[in-house]
C-alpha cells in the first residue's frame, strides 16, 4: 500500500488571518532552520487585549452570536477587553498561538497537536456533550441510499462522491481518512478509488452536502450533526430523517481550548473557571452542541497523536 504523505504548509506572516484562504491547508512543523525563536510578547498583561481565535468547524453566520456572548461573559470575568475571533483557516489559528499573537484558541485535536510539537501549546480546557467528554467521527449518507454500512458503501466506491471536512480535521479527515487508506481506498484527494473526493472546509458543509445529495457520502464531527439536527428539528425541519451514519470511529476526546506555552498557572486557572460558569445556551450550542465546559489537559489525546503519526500529518522532533 502506498504511504500517504501529506505537504503541510505553512504561512509565514500572519497577513493570512485576514484573507479569504482556504480552509483546506494544514500546518508544518518549523525545520530546524526555523525553529520558533522568536521573543514572545507580554499576553497576559492586564491592560492588553484578551485575543481568542477559534477554528472554522461551523460556518461563520451559524457561530457570531455564541462567540458575541463569550466576549461578553470572558470579559466580564476577567476584568479585561476579551476579543473572540473566528479564523479563516486552522493554519492561521496554529500560527497564531506558536508565536502567541493570541491568548487562547479553540482547536480542533489534530490541529491542537501540531500547535503542541511545535511550541509547546497545551490544553486546559474541552466540553462536554450530554455529560460526555467524547465525540465520534461519522461518515454519512442520505437515507435515500441503499447502503446499511461502510462496507456496502465501499462496493460501490467508484461511483461516489465523497466529501471529508477540511484536510486538518480529526473527523472530518483524519481519523475517516486513516481507515480508508488501512482499507486501501484512499491516499490522499489525488489517489484515491472513488469517483471523486474534495474537501467542504466544515462539517455542516459536508452535511448540507449529503443532506442535498450533491455528494454520495462524507465525514463529520458526531457532535457538530446532532448539534445542526437539533437546532433543524426546532425549526420544523427533517434533517435527522434526511442523515443515516454508516461508520463511527472509536470515541475521541472533545476539541480543547488552548494557550501558548508558559501561560502562568494563575492565569490558567481564572479561564478554566471562567468557561465552568459558562450556561449560555448560544455560547454551548456553537461548540457541537456542549452541555458544560470542563478541565482538559495534554494526556487525553494521546490517541490522536498515534494516529497523526500513522498517517504522517505531523512532522515530530
Amino acid at each position: 500500500m502506498k504511504k500517504w504523505l501529506v505537504t503541510i504548509g505553512l504561512a509565514l506572516t500572519l497577513t493570512a488571518c485576514g484573507a479569504a484562504d482556504d480552509p483546506d491547508e494544514v500546518v508544518q512543523s518549523p525545520t530546524v532552520d526555523e525553529e520558533i525563536t522568536e521573543e514572545a510578547p507580554a499576553t497576559e498583561q492586564e491592560e492588553g487585549v484578551f485575543k481568542i481565535a477559534v477554528i472554522p468547524s461551523q460556518s461563520m453566520g451559524e457561530m457570531q452570536t455564541g462567540l458575541d456572548n463569550l466576549e461578553t461573559h470572558l470579559s466580564e470575568s476577567l476584568g479585561r477587553e476579551v476579543v473572540v475571533e473566528q479564523y479563516p483557516n486552522y493554519n492561521a489559528v496554529v500560527e497564531a498561538i506558536n508565536y502567541h499573537h493570541i491568548d487562547l484558541a479553540f482547536l480542533g485535536p489534530l490541529t491542537y497537536l501540531i500547535a503542541h510539537e511545535q511550541s509547546g501549546a497545551q490544553a486546559i480546557i474541552t466540553q462536554e456533550v450530554d455529560g460526555s467528554p467524547f465525540y465520534y467521527s461519522y461518515i454519512i449518507t442520505h437515507a435515500d441510499r441503499e447502503w446499511e454500512d461502510l462496507d456496502e458503501m465501499l462496493e460501490d466506491r467508484a461511483e461516489v462522491d465523497f466529501a471529508f471536512a477540511s484536510i486538518s480535521s480529526t473527523s472530518g479527515h483524519l481519523i475517516p481518512g486513516l481507515h480508508l487508506r488501512n482499507l486501501g481506498h484512499y491516499d490522499s484527494e489525488d489517489d484515491h478509488e472513488f469517483n471523486q473526493i474534495q474537501f467542504a472546509g466544515s462539517h455542516d458543509i459536508v452535511t448540507t452536502l449529503v443532506r442535498d445529495q450533491t455528494v454520495d457520502a462524507g465525514a463529520v464531527d458526531s457532535a457538530i450533526l446532532e448539534a445542526l439536527m437539533k437546532e433543524d428539528e426546532a425549526n420544523g425541519g427533517s434533517l435527522r430523517e434526511d442523515i443515516k451514519v454508516i461508520w463511527q470511529s472509536e470515541q475521541l476526546y472533545q476539541y480543547p481550548w488552548v494557550v501558548p506555552a508558559d501561560t502562568s498557572d494563575a492565569l490558567i486557572t481564572q479561564l478554566q473557571e471562567a468557561y465552568a460558569e459558562i450556561e449560555d445556551p448560544e455560547i454551548l450550542r456553537i461548540f457541537g452542541g456542549a452541555t458544560r465546559f470542563v478541565e482538559a489537559d495534554d494526556s487525553q489525546y494521546a490517541d490522536v497523536l498515534e494516529a497523526a503519526r500513522e498517517f504522517d500529518m505531523l512532522s515530530l522532533n
